[in-house]
């Protein structure tokens, strides 16, 4: 017994001895750079060139390192070039003769991608690419439960790269897109799952990047197939858990997340136009998302924007010449204002009006949305229970609010803008209903004939113009308003009829001190060319009654009127009444004179 162990001890002694001697030297035989080369390119389906011969270490492991290595398209350029290859091999293949990866490591590589497409196509005989061949044709035979058992089973490994760069080649310039990149790709056999992840700098912004798929094969063969995605950046944050199918008719569904601290920044990044109009602020989405390359939607969507929540269901088609968003939003709060500048291309509240429209706007994104908010600001109204659309197509920009409670009434209330030969065409409309006419003043900035009390508005202006001063000048339409008891501020209706029966002329701000109540105010007027022809604008107080016609610009407040002041019906009925007073108010608003002209009876 003795004896026999001390004879398993050599033999396995005299084994090992062989191995270690033999070992490098098939290493050293077999494990040329030309062999090497083809295996490479067997699985990759590039053509292959190593700089040098190859450096072969046998500790801790067999491996062989490469240096300047380049993988080039069949008869093409260069794709991916590296200062240094490692690879991992077995060291029993390598007895038997064979190559066999289990780990690959390239330093310093470059990927050059041409025209600055998204994604490398593999040449058909790579070993890869006629797995995906063999997982098209199993999908094809059954879309819904393709035979899994049928894809190859090859053992592919792990490849790591790191210190990487990616060019993009446009016309011979090349312009570099991402640089430190560094990350794994785990794929152990070619039918089963793998994972990718990769850390650098895209276009300067830091980011890190995680996908996995079930099976690769069916997911790029066109089969749904669980997949995850992590993208986690400074501009923008994204995640999807669900299943997709990245073949000839890519499809995902699953839940999404989506978030960045300001938009614009993420198109700035991407290097994409925006089909934004005004700076966006942030946004998060969370929803269920389903779709294919012609139309995305979410479901049950949670989105705030600006720090406001909403909830809805969003459709993005992307068949036409430009996207189209299209939907329902319900919002806890909204700035309409804001939103209107985001996703279109005007801020009908802003303080020189929308400006110049872009042109080019319903070129970058069609709009169709129905919002309603608890609660809305739309300049300096408030509005409450808002239900309201937005949409924007070639040539057409256009706000309407359906209903909403504000100025202490209900609202109604429109912004149209046509793009048309003959320049920038505009509507605005309003209709304000039982509301507070102080409220109603001051949101519209009014300092003449704006009485408190509660009253209707309704006002259409159309015409041309890039702004509002020019809308203004040009704009065709009607006014009319009716307001009952209430008072009538900046202005002293006594004082008035007073210095009027005196015969004297006298300036406006003479008597725009104070308020005077009034039992109810009527307005008629039609616009034309921006100038207001007022067919009937009455004041009714406790002691007169002032009727007024004539013109006021509606851009430069510049007033012709004829005035009459009469006692109130009550009075005029009597057996002996007053006589009614005739006068002229004639200027500017803010420096308007009036100018007595006599009596209807009694004297001249």
């Amino acid at each position: 017994m003795p004896r026999r162990i001390v004879w398993t001890i050599a033999i396995a002694a005299g084994l090992a001895a062989a191995t270690a001697i033999v070992l490098p030297y098939a290493a050293s035989t077999r494990l040329v750079g030309d062999r090497i080369a083809e295996e490479m390119s067997e699985w990759s389906g590039f053509d292959v060139r190593i700089g040098a011969a190859p450096e072969i270490s046998f500790w801790p492991d067999l491996q062989a390192n490469l240096s300047n290595v380049t993988l080039s398209q069949p008869g093409g350029g260069p794709v991916l070039t590296a200062r240094r290859v490692e690879v991992e091999l077995s060291a029993l293949a390598a007895l038997g003769g064979d190559i066999d990866f289990t780990r690959t490591r390239f330093i310093g590589p470059t990927i050059r991608i041409e025209d600055d497409e998204p994604s490398i196509a593999l040449p058909r005989g790579g070993r890869i690419a006629r797995a995906l061949d063999t997982a098209r044709e199993i999908v094809a035979e059954n879309p819904t439960a393709p035979d899994a058992a049928r894809l190859p089973a090859d053992d592919f490994g792990v490849v790591e790269f790191s210190d990487g760069t990616v060019v993009g080649v446009s016309g011979g310039a090349e312009a570099e897109l991402a640089n430190d990149l560094s990350g794994t790709l785990g794929w152990a056999r070619l039918n089963g799952r793998a994972s990718l992840t990769a850390s650098g700098l895209l276009r300067g912004e830091p980011f890190k990047l995680e996908l996995s798929s079930a099976s690769p094969l069916l997911l790029f063969g066109g089969a749904a197939t669980p997949a995850t995605l992590s993208l986690t950046s400074a501009p923008a944050n994204l995640s999807f858990d669900g299943t997709a199918n990245l073949g000839d008719n890519p499809f995902a569904e699953g839940q999404a997340r989506f978030s960045a601290p300001a938009i614009r920044k993420v198109f700035d990044w991407s290097r994409t136009e925006s089909p934004l109009g005004a700076a966006v602020g942030s946004i998060a989405v969370e929803s269920r998302v389903m779709g294919d390359r012609a139309r995305i939607r979410l479901e049950d969507a949670s989105i705030t924007l600006d720090g406001e929540p909403a909830h809805g269901a969003i459709d993005l088609l992307l068949g036409g010449k430009a996207p189209k968003v299209s939907g329902t939003l319900a919002f806890e709060t909204l700035d309409l204002g804001a939103f209107l500048s985001a996703f279109t291309p005007f801020d009908p509240w802003a303080g020189d009006g929308p400006g110049a429209i872009d042109a080019d706007f319903a070129s970058r994104l069609n709009l169709d949305l129905r919002l309603s908010a608890a609660r809305a600001t739309a300049g300096a109204v408030t509005l409450a229970n808002l239900a309201a659309t937005a949409r924007v197509d070639e040539g057409t920009a256009a706000i309407d609010i359906s209903d909403a409670a504000a100025l202490g009434g209900t609202l109604q209330a429109g912004l149209r803008f046509d793009r048309k030969a003959m320049g920038e065409q505009v509507e605005m409309r309003l209709l304000a209903t039982d509301i507070d006419g102080a409220a109603f003043s001051a949101a519209a900035g009014m300092t003449w004939l704006a009485p408190s009390g509660r009253g209707t508005v309704s006002l259409i202006l159309k015409g041309a113009g890039e702004n509002w001063k020019a809308l203004l000048d040009r704009a065709d339409g009607s006014l009319t308003a009716s307001f009952g008891r209430g008072a009538l501020p900046g202005i002293d209706l006594d004082a008035l009829v007073s210095q009027v029966k005196s015969g004297a002329p006298f300036a406006l701000g003479d008597v725009e001190t104070g308020n005077s109540p009034i039992d109810g105010l009527e307005i008629k007027a039609l616009v034309s060319r921006g100038v207001a022809t007022i067919d009937k604008a009455e004041i009714r107080s406790p002691l007169h009654r002032i009727a007024l016609s004539g013109a006021a610009t509606l851009a430069g407040g510049d007033l012709k009127l004829t005035g009459r002041a009469e006692p109130p019906q009550a009075n005029a009925d009597a057996a002996d009444p007053a006589a009614a007073t005739m006068f002229l108010i004639e200027g500017p608003s803010n420096a308007a004179m009036v100018t007595p002209t006599g009596a209807l009876s009694g004297e001249e």
